[in-house]
């Protein structure tokens, strides 16, 4: 299949519907009904799903492309969530409803519950489905939500993965819009982009973008569901990149950064919020900790060469 008659429909779709003023109107609570039936249209919710299941039978890694656009254009649904929790629900042999779907995994807020009808829990073989009953965190325009009583901790490196892709995508984009700002910035006769210091940050704002796109290929490259190895490696080098993205991309914009009529924070909000999502850096490294010290008769190196 060529991937880019998959990939150029859904980017076409995204910027069609989740223009940066659309986005805005969600988090302000106008109706999500429109921009939900355009994806449910679509075809792409089943993507993951197997053909004998009436989907198109994508590996994870082959969707991972769809689910970083998703990132890369904050879409405020759980349109990512909703791709995996349909797979997960279909290889279950349960038949999923038509609204919006968060995958809950018993850490902190869940992404995207406050904008979903159903949330998932259980485990990626045993997945629950229950209606929402969200409680709002408090943040202006947060799309997040605290689901008490639901246990999904089994789902946390499916959730990881999905997590890492959306940071890889929104990080590209925050680059791209930080270089850009600081080709056109102009401070004392020549664009800020010009001087030293600048391009250092930029060269390193670079490197953890590529390192998060590494780490959320690296999560989807054993499919659904990802072995716990591959989701911590993903989780733990997107979570890390995020907080970095995020912060250099503020620091070269100064002060236009923060401002809500600029769109750079849409991009950081939710790179942070993201990052704490189902694990941060910290909560995965000490996954990876733990699979290192159950082998200890392994020597590191050939430890991390198998992971």
């Amino acid at each position: 299949m060529n991937m880019a008659e998959l990939i150029d429909p859904f980017a076409r779709l995204i910027e069609d519907m989740c223009t940066p003023a659309a986005i805005r109107a969600v988090e302000e609570g106008r109706d999500i009904a429109p921009m939900w039936q355009a994806f449910s249209q679509s075809g792409f919710l089943d993507a993951l799903v197997a053909e004998d299941a009436g989907g198109a039978g994508l590996s994870l890694a082959d969707a991972a492309p769809l689910i970083a656009l998703l990132g890369r254009h904050v879409v405020p649904l759980p349109v990512g969530d909703t791709m995996i929790a349909r797979a997960l629900l279909a290889g279950a042999g349960i038949t999923a409803p038509t609204g919006p779907i968060a995958i809950a995994t018993g850490n902190g807020a869940v992404p995207f519950a406050a904008m979903a009808s159903h949330i998932l829990s259980g485990s990626a073989q045993a997945p629950v489905l229950t209606e929402v009953k969200a409680e709002c965190t408090g943040v202006h325009h947060d799309t997040d939500a605290y689901t008490p009583g639901l246990a999904g901790q089994a789902l946390r490196p499916v959730a990881a993965v999905l997590r890492a892709l959306l940071i890889s995508g929104a990080a590209g984009r925050v680059m791209d819009m930080t270089v850009s700002y600081a080709n056109e910035r102009s401070q004392f006769g020549k664009p800020i982009g010009k001087q030293q210091a600048v391009q250092q940050q930029l060269s390193v704002l670079a490197e953890q973008v590529v390192a998060a796109r590494i780490a959320a290929a690296i999560g989807a490259r054993s499919g659904l569901p990802p072995r716990l190895a591959d989701a911590a490696i993903a989780k733990h080098g997107a979570s890390l990149a995020a907080a970095q993205v995020a912060a250099i991309a503020h620091a070269v914009h100064g002060a236009i950064g923060i401002s809500e009529e600029y769109d750079l924070q849409l991009l950081a909000r939710r790179l942070h919020s993201w990052r704490l999502a189902d694990g941060s850096e910290g909560y995965w490294a000490g996954v990876l900790g733990e699979l290192r010290a159950a082998e200890p008769a392994v020597p590191t190196v050939d430890f991390i060469r198998a992971a």
